[in-house]
C-alpha cells in the first residue's frame, strides 16, 4: 500500500481526528463542497432542461426551418401558395442532417359558439405531418385522422377549449374571412383531441386540422401549400443548416430558422448560459476557499507529526501528498452528499413536477430538468481537479516547517 495513502487513511479513521479542533472546520468544508455541487447540478439541469423544452415546443409547432414565399415572412397566415413539386420535398436530398420535411398551410379564422368567440389560426397539415412532436402534449382524445378522405377532425388547445367551453366530441363553427368584403367561408369542425403545450403563444392561437380545408377555402390546387417545415437532426447546427437550406431553395422563396423567427425567445434562452457559468464559478470559488481553510488548519494541527516525518527522512512532497489525500477524502464526502440530494430532487421534479411555473413568463407549466450523466460526471471531475490544484498552494507551507522546531517540546 502507498505509504502516504496509508498515513492519510489512519488520520481519517483516528478518533482524535473527529474530536479535534479542526473537526467543525472540516464539517463546514464538506458542507460547502456539498452545497457547491448541489447548486451546480441544479443550475445545469434546470437551465439546460428549460432550454431544451422550449426549443422542443417551438419546433413542434414550426419545425426548425420554415420555407415560404417572401410575401409571407412576417405573417402567421400564408397568402401565396407554393407548389409541392420541389426538389427538396418530400426529402431534402441536397442537404445532410435533415430528418423530415412537411407541408403546411395556415388561415386566420374566428370560432363562434353560443356563449363566446375566439380568433384563431387554423393550421392545415397533410398526411406526412409528424404528429409525434405533439403527442407529448395531448391531454385528452386522439390525433386527427388525416390519412383518409377529407374530414372535419381537429386538434384544439386546452386553453381555447376552456375559454369556448368545448370538449372532445363537440363541434364548433369557424368563419374564415374573404377579401373584398365578401361573405366569409364557414366550416364545422369536430374536436377529436385536446393538447396543452404550456406555451401560451401557441395554445391561444393554433387549431390543427386537414390542409385540404385551407386549399378549398383559398381555391388552391391540391398540389399547392402555404409553406414547408424542415426538421434538422442536430439543433446545435441550426444556423449552418439554415444557410445550406437557403442556398438550395429557388430564389423566389425564403427560409427562416426558428431562432430568427422567435428571436426574443432564443436571446432570452442565451441568458441562461451566462447565468449557469456565473453560478458554476461562484460555487467553485466558495468550495475551494473553504477547502483551503480546512487544509491549512489540518496542517497547523499536525505540525508535530510533520516534524517527526521529516526527521525520519520523508520529503516535503511525501508529506504534502498525505494532506492532499486527506483533502481528496473530504471533497469526495461533500460530493457524495451534494450529488445524492441534487439527484433526488431532480428525479422528484422530473416524475412528479412539484415546482410549477407561470407559462406566460417561462413558456412551460412546470420546471423541466435535464438529467445528463455526462454533465454530472464533468461537474464532479472538474470540482475535484480544480480544488486539488488550488490546494497545492496552501500545502506548500509544509516545506517551511522545520523538523527541529516542530518536534520541540516546551
Amino acid at each position: 500500500m502507498n505509504l502516504e495513502y496509508f498515513i492519510a487513511k489512519r488520520l481519517i479513521a483516528a478518533k482524535s481526528y473527529k474530536s479535534s479542533i479542526s473537526s467543525p472546520i472540516i464539517k463546514i468544508a464538506i458542507t460547502a463542497i456539498a452545497i457547491g455541487i448541489f447548486m451546480m447540478i441544479m443550475a445545469v439541469a434546470t437551465g439546460v432542461g428549460l432550454q431544451d423544452k422550449i426549443r422542443e415546443k417551438v419546433s413542434a409547432f414550426n419545425g426548425h426551418i420554415i420555407i415560404s414565399n417572401f410575401d409571407d415572412n412576417q405573417s402567421q397566415v400564408t397568402t401565396e401558395p407554393i407548389s409541392i413539386k420541389q426538389s427538396f420535398y418530400p426529402k431534402f436530398k441536397n442537404v445532410d442532417g435533415i430528418s423530415h420535411v412537411q407541408a403546411v398551410a395556415s388561415k386566420a379564422g374566428i370560432i363562434r359558439t353560443e356563449k363566446a368567440f375566439e380568433g384563431i389560426i387554423y393550421k392545415g397539415v397533410g398526411k406526412e405531418y409528424n404528429f409525434a412532436n405533439l403527442e407529448e402534449y395531448l391531454v385528452e382524445g386522439k390525433i386527427p385522422n388525416l390519412k383518409s378522405e377529407l374530414n372535419t377532425e381537429v386538434l384544439i388547445s386546452e386553453y381555447l377549449a376552456k375559454r369556448l367551453q368545448l370538449k372532445v366530441g363537440d363541434k364548433f363553427l369557424t368563419f374564415f374571412m374573404k377579401e373584398n368584403g365578401k361573405l366569409p367561408n364557414k366550416r364545422n369542425f369536430l374536436i377529436t383531441g385536446i393538447y396543452n403545450s404550456g406555451f401560451q403563444e401557441f395554445d391561444a392561437t393554433y387549431v390543427i386540422g386537414d390542409i385540404r380545408h385551407v386549399q378549398l377555402i383559398n381555391k388552391w390546387q391540391p398540389t399547392e401549400v402555404g409553406a414547408f417545415e424542415v426538421f434538422v437532426d442536430d439543433f446545435t447546427q441550426l444556423k449552418e443548416k439554415g444557410e445550406e437550406v437557403y442556398k438550395e431553395i429557388p430564389p423566389t422563396y425564403n427560409s427562416t430558422t426558428i431562432a430568427e423567427k422567435y428571436y426574443s425567445i432564443f436571446e432570452w434562452l442565451k441568458l441562461f448560459d451566462f447565468n449557469i457559468i456565473v453560478i458554476l464559478i461562484v460555487m467553485i470559488v466558495v468550495a475551494t476557499i473553504n477547502m483551503v481553510v480546512a487544509l491549512l488548519v489540518l496542517i497547523l494541527e499536525r505540525t508535530q507529526m510533520i516534524g517527526i516525518l521529516k526527521a525520519m527522512g520523508a520529503t516535503n512532497w511525501n508529506i504534502r501528498k498525505i494532506f492532499l489525500y486527506n483533502a481528496f477524502y473530504l471533497i469526495v464526502r461533500g460530493l457524495f452528499w451534494g450529488n445524492l440530494i441534487a439527484l433526488s430532487l431532480l428525479f422528484i421534479q422530473k416524475y412528479f413536477g412539484i415546482i410549477q411555473l407561470n407559462p406566460e413568463n417561462y413558456y412551460v407549466n412546470q420546471a423541466p430538468v435535464s438529467i445528463n450523466l455526462a454533465h454530472i460526471l464533468l461537474l464532479n471531475a472538474g470540482t475535484i481537479v480544480v480544488c486539488l490544484l488550488v490546494l497545492l498552494i496552501p500545502s506548500y507551507i509544509i516545506t517551511k516547517i522545520s523538523p527541529v522546531k516542530a518536534i520541540k517540546f516546551d
